[in-house]
């Protein structure tokens, strides 16, 4: 049993043939135009840009904010690595702050001790599909005059107070990989109400040719290839069309999971806070070896006995032997202790759209008979 698999219909069936028949398959078709638009209008901003994968969404956003060698970026130390390595790309030193213990997410109020004067920007990541305290994270780049970018790779649809992921912060970037709520197979949109912001990543995006007249092949700066496929977008597009459902699809999981094994014995679960929706892009327990009476990789190796994929949870950023990096204190003790027993302790279960109910029954079962053997 995967631990993911993408949800299609004739709707992506449709959308690629049509992106085939035109005969663009490459960058600039219809379907790129279209899911830019679409996609903004859906996060309630103005401009949709879509790039070749998450990781250089953000590597594009950190250029268009003008960030450079020698600039600090705050970033979460429980995160996946992957906006970091956009940072290192630029020579740009990540300073990690520590999560807090109920929606994994940044601690704010750890964020302001760790701002120094070659602090350049905030990055947050809305982990698992749950928003960050956005209010608290903005009062404090505002104070200090930081620009605020998301990583939503795994938030499309989440709420925070109302407002979409996506519209949170100065500009935001999404993942479109194939274990995202939505795919393209590979594939990223950033998305910014800001023009200039916009108008830069598209220049960047596009070997810095100019946005408007004629490609002479000269070019005044260092861009990049990372385009998407028309065939990449119009699957995101027809996706997109589908999100609320497949939004609810993965909420449905979570919810049958949680009823399930919420009571077991020593299993947890990331929080979802009242000012919040989780759209769960995966759903995410935490083992406490002691009260459960066994480890988490007792348990990974137990569903994978029976066929049922897992995949455990991030490794903090502390404990990546690639990061030669400033770290902060966590709190009133030096460290990382909730990002260190997320690491230790945490996996994800099957969690696509449409995973059946009998299955998820099926692995609830799993996991509490090795509680109770």
């Amino acid at each position: 049993m995967p631990v993911c698999e993408p949800t299609y219909g004739s709707e992506e069936r449709e959308a690629l043939i049509d992106a085939f028949d035109s005969g663009w398959v490459s960058s600039g078709g219809e379907y790129n135009d279209k899911l830019e638009t679409d996609f903004a209008a859906y996060c309630h901003v103005k401009h949709g840009v879509s790039v070749c994968n998450g990781t250089v969404a953000i590597h594009l956003a950190i250029r268009a904010l003008g960030l450079s060698a020698g600039d600090e970026v705050i970033v979460p130390n429980h995160n996946g690595i992957y906006g970091i390595y956009a940072l290192m790309y630029e020579g740009i030193t990540p300073v990690l702050v520590e999560a807090e213990g109920l929606t994994w997410n940044i601690d704010p109020d750890l964020i302001e001790r760790s701002i120094t004067p070659k602090t350049k920007a905030i990055m947050v990541v809305h982990l698992y599909g749950h928003p960050c305290d956005m209010d608290a994270i903005s009062e404090i780049a505002e104070k200090h005059g930081l620009p605020v970018i998301e990583d939503a790779a795994q938030a499309h649809g989440a709420e925070y107070k109302g407002r979409r992921a996506g519209s949170l912060g100065t500009i935001a970037t999404f993942s479109l990989f194939a274990n995202k709520v939505i795919t393209s197979g590979e594939g990223g949109v950033i998305v910014t109400d800001s023009e200039e912001l916009a108008n830069k990543c598209r220049y960047y995006r596009n070997q810095c040719f100019p946005l408007n007249g004629p490609r002479h092949f000269i070019h005044e700066d260092i861009g990049y290839n990372y385009r998407m496929t028309n065939i990449q977008a119009a699957l995101a597009w027809a996706q997109l069309g589908k999100i609320d459902d497949l939004i609810d699809g993965r909420r449905r999981v979570n919810a049958e999971y949680r009823r399930h094994l919420e009571g077991v014995p020593g299993i947890g679960f990331q929080h979802e806070m009242s000012w919040a929706k989780n759209i769960f892009w995966m759903t995410a327990i935490t083992i406490d070896p002691v009260e459960a009476g066994f480890k988490r990789n007792d348990l990974e190796r137990h569903l994978m006995d029976q066929q049922i994929q897992t995949r455990r949870l991030f490794v903090g950023m502390n404990q990546q032997p690639v990061l030669e990096t400033e770290t902060q204190d966590s709190g009133e003790e030096a460290g990382f202790p909730v990002s260190d027993f997320l690491a230790d302790n945490g996996l994800y279960l099957p969690s696509s759209s449409h995973l059946e109910q009998e299955k998820i029954e099926a692995i609830s079962v799993a996991i509490t008979e090795l509680g109770s053997s």
